[in-house]
């Protein structure tokens, strides 16, 4: 089945350079090591390209968070794994593969916010599908920016862990849905 690509490998190489290498000049002057935070598992790959291209010194950690059943949003937000590093005092970097609702977001800075005294928290997404946003969340950089809902999979965008490990990122079709679903039978 012919896929429509939404962002294609050469794509996500040119925007984890570019913000790689303007998250290394945003943080160059910093006085601890930045915390790099990935949100498990989606991100993944988008945060191991974009770490590649910060040329400072970091931290790397990962927390995995849920509020999605299958290819609709629950609405409710809960951390599976936390992060365990100190982040007090620190600029926290959050990796996200892509804001749609807001919600795991605004939870998630909400929460860094609350229970630690970082020094700054900074957004980065792949996708920011502000079409859909049900609350006011703000994106610090992004590689695209959607105006259509699609279901998107690939480089780290899944539907039940299918297709994660595809290099691009493609507009999923209801038959690839129903295929995923025949496997999981």
């Amino acid at each position: 089945m012919k896929h429509e690509i939404v962002l294609s490998e050469k794509q996500i190489k040119t925007i984890t350079k570019n913000i790689g290498t303007a998250l290394t000049e945003r943080l160059k002057n910093e006085k601890m090591p930045p915390v790099f935070l990935c949100v498990m598992k989606g991100a993944l790959p988008f945060f191991f390209d974009v770490i590649k291209n910060v040329k400072l010194t970091m931290i790397c950690d990962f927390i995995q968070l849920s509020s999605y059943e299958k290819t609709a949003s629950t609405g409710e937000v809960i951390i599976k794994k936390n992060f365990e590093a100190d982040i007090n005092g620190r600029s926290v970097v959050i990796i996200e593969d892509i804001v749609d609702t807001g919600l795991s977001m605004k939870f998630l800075i909400n929460y860094i916010n609350k229970n630690y005294k970082p020094k700054q928290v900074i957004l980065v997404s792949l996708l920011d599908k502000q079409c859909t946003r049900k609350v006011d969340v703000k994106v610090d950089y992004t590689g695209k920016v959607l105006t259509k809902s699609d279901f998107l999979m690939g480089y780290g965008l899944d539907y039940c862990e299918f297709d994660r490990n595809v290099p691009y990122v493609y507009i999923a079709q209801k038959e690839d849905v129903k295929y995923w679903d025949s496997l999981l039978k």
